[in-house]
């Protein structure tokens, strides 16, 4: 993609949140829409798998901070009509198509977003950006974030799991080990840059530098190019590998894995594993927050007279947890310890809530002891105090 391209483009537009949004709200409409496209989600489907490219892009400069501020820069600076002066209508000395040289199809192989602004403004504003000596194209690069999805189980996701994801990124090309030059030949310097990536070009008080437009950025000039990479020297790469996610996650939690992304280049830092989680739901437990949640069913005596009974706990055996007297249907018991490690160590705990049950049929027995019991509490009203207040308001 050129400079022109990357600053015509509308990043906000892309994520759909406005150019006020709060890291949040970019962090929202990113995981919304990559959940959406997916390429695991779409297989086969190119218009699907181009738009996630977009919103990663877009997700890649809006969530950082300092990328932002140098975009926002940027619009600002060549979207309010810089660009549109000519000479003497008491702007710059030179139009949109001038500042960028007419570098529509020009690619800078391995730059993220970032870095191409990062070079434009170092040159622009004279801080060194496109000024240095080391050859464009044996420069360390880090590597693109990758994104996955998983699913868990209840239980993996509380005590943690080592999941296989198979992730496919961009990684130097096998057939030319990154050169873009066929085998058997070797790119040589450019001769126009010497190496650099990027000439320079005066504007009065500026010094703009812009990417070589005979190598494209790249430093160096391939005469034979690779038939698998087509000569820039990056091609898809599909690997396997065993991710441990943490214990503890949450249901669409966004789990980093630093250094796990696609390779860098030239010896530069790998970049990072996002791992959105999918958990399902349990058969008995609940979750809130770091506390497990279980409901109880005790019967109508255990509640009346108080008892000690069984609670299940999420692995390992029942513990047991004494009820009081007159215990009411829906009461919730603590059982510390039993809950979700936290990252400091500790557990959260087990919510326990009573359920009391009622009998769907009796036989003679029990329904002559209710009736005994329904006799002997015949002088108290339950809801005598609930219609005394209904009526005095």
């Amino acid at each position: 993609m050129s400079t022109k391209d990357y600053l015509e483009k509308d990043y906000y537009a892309v994520l759909g949140v406005p150019k006020s949004a709060t890291a949040d709200d970019i962090k929202k409409a990113y995981r919304k829409l990559a959940r959406q496209y997916h390429p695991d989600t779409n297989q086969g489907d190119v218009a699907k798998e181009a738009k996630f490219k977009e919103i990663s892009e877009a997700n890649d400069v809006l969530s950082d901070s300092k990328r932002r501020k140098e975009y926002d820069e940027a619009r600002t600076l060549f979207g309010s009509g810089v660009g549109a002066q000519r000479p003497g209508s008491g702007g710059f000395p030179f139009d949109f198509g001038d500042l960028f040289g007419g570098t529509a199809n020009q690619q800078q192989q391995g730059h993220g977003a970032g870095e191409r602004l990062g070079d434009l403004f170092g040159g622009l504003f004279n801080r060194g950006g496109g000024s240095t000596r080391t050859t464009s194209a044996t420069r360390p690069r880090r590597g693109q974030d990758v994104e996955s999805e998983v699913t868990l189980t209840f239980t993996e996701a509380v005590d943690g799991s080592t999941v296989s994801l198979r992730l496919t990124s961009s990684a130097a090309c096998t057939a030319c080990s990154g050169t873009g030059a066929k085998a058997g030949t070797t790119p040589r310097v450019c001769p126009t840059c010497e190496g650099t990536g990027a000439a320079s070009r005066n504007l009065g008080n500026f010094a703009f530098s812009e990417p070589c437009r005979d190598c494209k950025g790249r430093g160096l000039l391939v005469d034979d190019p690779c038939p698998v990479c087509e000569g820039s020297g990056r091609a898809k790469s599909t690997r396997n590998i065993q991710a441990r996610i943490p214990a503890g996650v949450a249901d669409g939690q966004r789990v980093k894995l630093k250094g796990k992304g696609a390779p860098g280049e030239n010896g530069g830092p790998a970049g990072d594993l996002y791992i959105l989680t999918h958990v399902k739901p349990h058969a008995v437990f609940g979750r809130t927050g770091d506390n497990l949640t279980v409901t109880v069913p005790v019967t109508f005596s255990e509640a009346a007279l108080g008892a000690e009974i069984k609670v299940p706990i999420l692995k390992g055996l029942p513990v047991t947890l004494r009820i009081p007297t007159g215990t009411p249907n829906g009461r919730t018991f603590r059982v510390r310890g039993r809950g979700v490690a936290r990252k400091d160590g500790t557990k959260g705990d087990l919510l326990a809530t009573v359920e009391v049950l009622v009998p769907q049929t009796l036989d003679d027995k029990s329904r002559e002891l209710l009736t005994e019991f329904n006799t002997a509490t015949a002088g108290e009203d339950p809801r005598a105090d609930l219609i005394q207040r209904a009526r005095s308001e």
